[in-house]
C-alpha cells in the first residue's frame, strides 16, 4: 500500500494498472529472458533482463504528467487567445470540482476523466496555434491587392491569350484565399462550440462530484469528454495541413 501512495496523482489510475499487467510488456519479459537464458546467464541476471524489458515497455504506456505540453495564451492573438484561455478556466474549475469530491470510486472515475479533460485543454492550445498561423499567413497573401487587380484584368477590353492568363492566375489566387478565410472562420466557430461542450463536461462533474452515488453515471460524462477531445484532434489536424499550405503560399507571395 505505501508504494502505490508514493506513486505521483498522474499514475494513479486505471491507465497504469493496465500498463502494469499490459500482455505486450510480459511478452517482451518472456523475450528478455529467454535471450538471457539461450546466452547462458545466470538466474540473476537473466530476471535483471526481463524486469528491464518489463519497465521499458510499461514506461511507453503510462499516462503523462498532465500540464506536460507549455500553454502560453499570451503567445498568440484573440480569438485564439481567449479560446485557450477559457478551455484553462474550464480545466481548473474542473480540477477543483474534483478536488472536493470525496475519496472513493468516484473520485477516482473523475480523476481519470480529469486526465482527458487535460488531452483537451492541450489539443485546444495547439488547434489555437494553428490557427493564429493560418490567420496570420493569410494576411501575407496581400488578398485586397490580388481582388483589386482581378478587377482592373477583367475590366480591359483585350481578349488576348496574356489577359486571359492573368484572370485565371488572379482569380486563383484569391479563391485559395478565400478558402483558407473559410477555414479559419469555420475553426473559430468549431472551437468555440468544443469549448462550450467542455463548460458543459465540467458543470456535469461539479454537479456528480457533490450528489452523485453510482459511479456508472460518470460514464456519460466520460463519453462527452472523449468526444470533445477527438473532435479537438481531429480539428487540430485539418488545420496542421491548411496552416502549412497557407504559409508556404505566403512566402512565395
Amino acid at each position: 500500500m505505501g508504494v502505490l501512495d508514493a506513486l505521483p496523482e498522474h499514475l494513479k489510475s486505471s491507465r497504469t494498472a493496465n500498463a502494469v499487467t499490459a500482455p505486450s510488456a510480459i511478452l517482451l519479459a518472456g523475450a528478455g529472458a529467454a535471450a538471457g537464458i539461450l546466452g547462458g546467464l545466470a538466474a540473476l541476471p537473466v530476471i535483471g533482463i526481463a524486469a528491464a524489458a518489463w519497465l521499458v515497455r510499461v514506461a511507453t504506456l503510462l499516462p503523462r504528467r498532465a500540464g506536460s505540453t507549455q500553454i502560453d495564451p499570451m503567445s498568440i492573438s484573440d480569438p485564439w487567445r481567449r479560446f485557450v484561455r477559457d478551455a484553462l478556466d474550464a480545466q481548473r474549475r474542473y480540477r477543483r470540482a474534483v478536488s472536493k469530491a470525496n475519496e472513493g470510486p468516484m473520485r477516482d472515475r473523475l480523476t481519470e476523466i480529469g486526465e482527458r479533460i487535460d488531452a483537451g485543454v492541450e489539443e485546444c492550445w495547439r488547434v489555437a496555434c494553428r490557427g493564429d498561423e493560418l490567420v496570420d499567413a493569410i494576411g501575407n497573401l496581400d488578398v485586397a491587392g490580388a481582388r483589386k487587380d482581378l478587377a482592373e484584368a477583367k475590366s480591359r477590353d483585350s481578349r488576348s491569350e496574356t489577359q486571359h492568363s492573368t484572370v485565371e492566375s488572379l482569380q486563383a489566387q484569391v479563391d485559395a484565399a478565400d478558402r483558407m478565410i473559410s477555414v479559419a472562420e469555420d475553426a473559430q466557430d468549431r472551437i468555440r462550440l468544443l469549448n462550450a461542450r467542455l463548460d458543459e463536461a465540467v458543470a456535469r462533474a461539479v454537479e456528480l462530484s457533490i450528489k452523485a452515488e453510482d459511479v456508472g453515471e460518470v460514464g456519460q460524462l466520460g463519453g462527452q469528454v472523449e468526444e470533445v477531445v477527438s473532435q479537438m484532434e481531429s480539428l487540430r489536424v485539418s488545420l496542421d495541413e491548411v496552416s502549412g499550405t497557407a504559409q508556404a503560399a505566403g512566402a512565395g507571395g
